[in-house]
């Protein structure tokens, strides 16, 4: 997949503004502030519909203007499409495929495939097993829609559940007949993605392990590992068992909503072995397994959002990842950076078609 063109109308601090790309390496430099993330959040929801900065889609609109527009010009080898993203400050945001608005966003989700490395990714190792949770689902939906639409029906049913427990206590009644109704989809939907979580994490481990090496030239043994509840009980025992602590609660304790990755280096977690370089290793190690995977499910090479990567990374370790992205034919690179001459200079190492934007 290439995006050959981006046009920005609104859309933070761009008021206008029209990019080219090549097929290959994109890079924007310019001071910090200008807006080069921007570019790559705006590619971004061409990919999935939404900012990787967790900003609302309001926010995002150019101050003192109405809407943003983000326009892309996809090749997926065969054909040109042509992805538009309408945010009015409003009304509701449309997403559009060749002039046709999607009646769902679940169904453009893995039509441009992404992958993205910033400065953001410390949150899987610092932050709750919620941004890990997040992760794995974003992972997963971009190559099966299936999962993407179980994961919906089960977060609807725990919201309808938990207003049911929370009406209970306040009205101090139970009815645990209405409850039972939650029960059935919550584990049709809640065990059917203990499955596919699983399954993706055992398919991914061995790739990490690998790019880790490569990347970090060390010697520690890295793992992920997949913490669920369903592991060790069936999902209608493991309701049964804690009603009541749900009924305490008002809300649902316990689930594939509680799951979990865990990230150990030498058989502790990497989260209190791993130095800083340690970590930013094997970040950049899982991003690329995920791209791995994308591409061997999907026939799609994603593109490849690197942001502010030359300040979190020495420059052997950029080169050592641009390479290897190259080498393995993962396909459209996009970076920024600061400086100009460095990105040049690591650009001109790879050998490789790109451009440079100043922004």
């Amino acid at each position: 997949m290439v995006i050959q063109k981006l046009q920005l109308i609104h859309f933070k601090n761009h008021p206008k503004r029209i990019f080219e790309f090549s097929h290959q390496i994109n890079c924007f430099v310019g001071n910090n502030g200008v807006g080069k993330t921007n570019v790559l959040d705006a590619l971004h929801y061409l990919s999935v519909g939404k900012s990787f900065l967790g900003n609302t889609d309001q926010n995002n609109i150019e101050n003192g203007e109405d809407f943003f527009s983000i326009e892309g010009n996809i090749f997926d080898g065969e054909k040109e499409s042509i992805i538009k993203i309408q945010m009015p400050r409003d009304a509701k945001k449309i997403i559009k495929k060749n002039d046709k608005t999607y009646d769902r966003m679940a169904d453009h989700i893995g039509f441009l495939p992404s992958v993205i490395i910033s400065p953001y990714d410390s949150n899987l190792i610092s932050d709750s097993g919620e941004s890990r949770r997040k992760f794995l689902d974003a992972m997963i939906s971009q190559t099966d829609s299936d999962y993407l639409f179980n994961l919906i029906q089960y977060q609807k049913t725990v919201q309808q559940r938990n207003a049911l427990l929370k009406s209970f206590a306040k009205n101090r009644f139970f009815d645990p007949e209405s409850l039972e109704i939650y029960n059935e989809p919550l584990i049709k939907f809640g065990s059917r993605i203990f499955e596919k979580r699983r399954a993706f994490t055992d398919s991914i481990l061995e790739l990490i392990q690998n790019y880790y090496e490569i990347i970090s030239k060390g010697n520690e043994k890295i793992t992920v590992e997949y913490g669920s509840d369903l592991i060790h009980q069936n999902f209608e025992d493991l309701l049964s068992t804690n009603l009541e602590k749900d009924r305490a609660l008002t809300y649902t304790s316990r689930g594939i909503h509680k799951d979990d990755l865990m990230f150990s280096m030498n058989g502790q977690p990497l989260k209190k072995t791993g130095s800083q370089g340690q970590q930013k290793s094997f970040l950049i190690a899982l991003k690329l397994s995920q791209m791995n995977r994308i591409k061997e499910l999907t026939g799609k090479t994603p593109i490849l959002l690197l942001d502010d990567i030359f300040d979190k990374l020495d420059d052997t370790r950029v080169e050592q990842l641009i390479e290897l992205v190259n080498r393995e034919h993962f396909g459209q690179i996009f970076i920024t950076d600061t400086s100009k001459e460095r990105t040049e200079a690591v650009v001109r190492k790879i050998n490789e078609e790109s451009k440079i934007f100043e922004i």
